[in-house]
C-alpha cells in the first residue's frame, strides 16, 4: 500500500487499484490480446478459484516514483515497437493523471505473439 501525504490529508492507494487501472489501460491498447502470468506464484494464483486478479502487472514504489513491469501477448502482424511505445506512454499518462504519482519507468515484456 502506498500512503501519500498532502495538504488535504493522507491518501492510501492499494496495489489492487494499480493492477486494475494498469490492466484495463493495457488491454485497451491496439494489438494487445491479453496480459500474461509472470511467474510461478501468479500461475498458481490464477488457477485458484475465487477473486480474479489481473495478471501480468507488477508495480514497485521507489523514491516517490513508480516502476511498472508488464507481461503481454500481442496480435500477429502488429509492429511490436510501436505498440510497446504506445503502451508505455498510455500507462504512464493514465497512472500519473489518476494518482498524481510520477512513473519513472514502464517495462513491457512481450511473452508471446498470437494469431
Amino acid at each position: 500500500m502506498i500512503i501519500l501525504q498532502n495538504h488535504v490529508g493522507k491518501i492510501a492507494i492499494t496495489p489492487e487499484y494499480f493492477t486494475e487501472l494498469i490492466g484495463k489501460t493495457v488491454t485497451g491498447c491496439f494489438g494487445v490480446i491479453s496480459m500474461n502470468v509472470k511467474g510461478f506464484r501468479e500461475t498458481i494464483a490464477a488457477a485458484m478459484p475465487g477473486k480474479r486478479k489481473p495478471r501480468g502487472v507488477s508495480v514497485k514504489f521507489q523514491k516517490d516514483k513508480l516502476i511498472i513491469d508488464l507481461h503481454i501477448s500481442l496480435m500477429y502482424g502488429v509492429n511490436m515497437n510501436a505498440v510497446a511505445k504506445a503502451i508505455i506512454h498510455k500507462v504512464g499518462y493514465t497512472v500519473e493523471q489518476s494518482t498524481g504519482i510520477s512513473v519513472e519507468k514502464v517495462n513491457v515484456y512481450v511473452d508471446s505473439i498470437r494469431v
